[in-house]
């Protein structure tokens, strides 16, 4: 158990210390904010200092669930929640699985969430930071238009308390800032953007989003409709992120229980290259999504999923453990107080490779470099697994990086690609997403162009 914010434990336990005969009660409490800064020609274009606070209060009992929220910490408003909560019972249908998590006797791996120097960093200096940023990026190419430059923070305090003996509580912060581009050659215009995070401002890498920003807009100029072929493919981080994400939609134990996972039936089987090994690893300090537990209470924890290609587990809350007859993995998601728990990675990461992306185009004699995909959530089914999505990018011949394509799509099968992946970076990029980045080189993927 660790309480790290009394005063919202104090709130929730107080909940809890209400349940009547028969009832499991969770309290969730939760407040916070965010400053959103978006500056355009040197000028501040948006500026948002936000704060919320609330609570959210499920009562299980006959197996049936009520829940019930408020987004304030009144005591009186507190109380009508709970009030209401007990209403909602009779409207539930009975689920033989409902239930609240217990203590699973894993322990909490110590992480630092809070940073002060970002919770005390002056609004007037994030205003300058977004502008140097774009500053930065503008200087780094004359052909390039700085769209935004964005600064964005953000800090949470949470506290639940269950009658199953769940106590916890804590709080974090994090930032980071993006740049949007748009490269213009007198012909067409293309765009780009790039990104830094850290635990506090003094640790983003202004020029390297410059950089990158411009570099992704400048290297698409003078772009044409490919033939079509089955090529490889070398996908940029940002783009691998993007595809490591869609997996979690497949080894999410609730899409498993619902028949709705293409990775069904199939534990413990080679379902990609004995290169790709996947965790889900919220421990790991330098992730953006790292947290210390999971949205029941319970310690998050290092789960392999795909260890040398083989399928390994599916990540699970209590709710869909129970319905598969196994244990959570501490991994219940939750987007806040006004909403019970669901169940899906909290930070996916690829173990990575040992070259660099220049080393692994190196070897690839006919390919593309996979720098922007469009769509991807919508084109692929993690049910099926048939993946199709828009894409630009750059061809490889002979080992180096030719003219620039867009308007085609990629095409093949989730199964597939991960059976033909045949290297992988060791670009790791820290990206403020729910997944890694790194480069990713998948063989015979049809590109289909004009």
């Amino acid at each position: 158990m660790s309480v790290g914010v009394p005063e919202l434990q104090k709130l929730a336990d107080s909940v809890v210390e209400q349940a009547k005969p028969g009832e499991q009660v969770e309290a969730y409490v939760s407040r916070g904010g965010e400053t959103s800064v978006r500056v355009y020609e040197g000028e501040l274009e948006h500026f948002v200092s936000a704060q919320s606070e609330g609570v959210g209060i499920r009562i299980i009992k006959d197996g049936r669930t009520g829940f019930a929220y408020a987004g304030t910490l009144e005591p009186s408003a507190i109380a009508e929640v709970l009030a209401e909560a007990r209403d909602n019972i009779q409207f539930g249908t009975v689920d033989q699985w409902a239930g609240l998590a217990e203590s699973d006797g894993v322990a909490q791996i110590p992480q630092k969430f809070w940073d002060d120097e970002l919770a005390n960093y002056p609004t007037d200096k994030k205003i300058e930071i977004t502008k140097e940023l774009e500053k930065l990026t503008l200087a780094a190419d004359s052909r390039v238009r700085a769209e935004q430059s964005n600064y964005e923070d953000g800090w949470a305090e949470t506290a639940v308390s269950t009658t199953t003996g769940i106590r916890e509580s804590g709080r974090g912060n994090s930032c980071y800032v993006s740049v949007a581009t748009l490269a213009d050659d007198g012909d067409e215009a293309q765009t780009g953007f790039g990104f830094s995070v850290g635990d506090s401002p003094k640790e983003f890498d202004l020029k390297k989003a410059a950089r990158e920003a411009a570099d992704r807009a400048t290297r698409l100029l003078g772009a044409t409709k490919p033939a079509s072929k089955s090529v490889t493919i070398v996908l940029d981080p940002y783009v691998t992120s993007q595809f490591v994400s869609i997996l979690s939609s497949a080894l999410n134990g609730e899409n498993l229980a619902k028949g709705r996972s293409l990775f069904a039936d199939r534990l413990n089987e080679q379902v990609a290259d004995q290169r790709f090994t996947l965790v889900d690893d919220p421990t790991n300090p330098l992730a953006y999504t790292a947290t210390d537990i999971d949205g029941e209470g319970l310690a998050a924890r290092r789960n392999i999923l795909i260890e040398n290609g083989v399928l390994k587990k599916f990540v699970h809350s209590s709710y869909s453990a129970r319905r598969m007859n196994t244990k959570s993995t501490g991994n219940a998601t939750r987007g806040g107080f006004s909403g019970g728990p669901g169940v899906g990675c909290l930070a996916m990461q690829v173990q990575p490779g040992s070259k660099t992306q220049a080393e692994l185009i190196a070897t690839i004699d006919d390919g593309v470099l996979i720098q922007d995909v469009a769509g991807m959530h919508s084109g692929v089914n993690t049910i099926s697994g048939d993946f199709s999505t828009g894409a630009s990018g750059i061809v490889i011949k002979n080992g180096t990086l030719g003219a620039p394509i867009r308007e085609f799509t990629i095409a093949s099968t989730l199964q597939k690609m991960l059976l033909n992946i045949i290297d992988l970076g060791n670009d790791i990029d820290w990206l403020p997403m729910r997944a890694v980045g790194l480069s990713l080189v998948i063989t015979d993927v049809m590109m289909s162009g004009s």
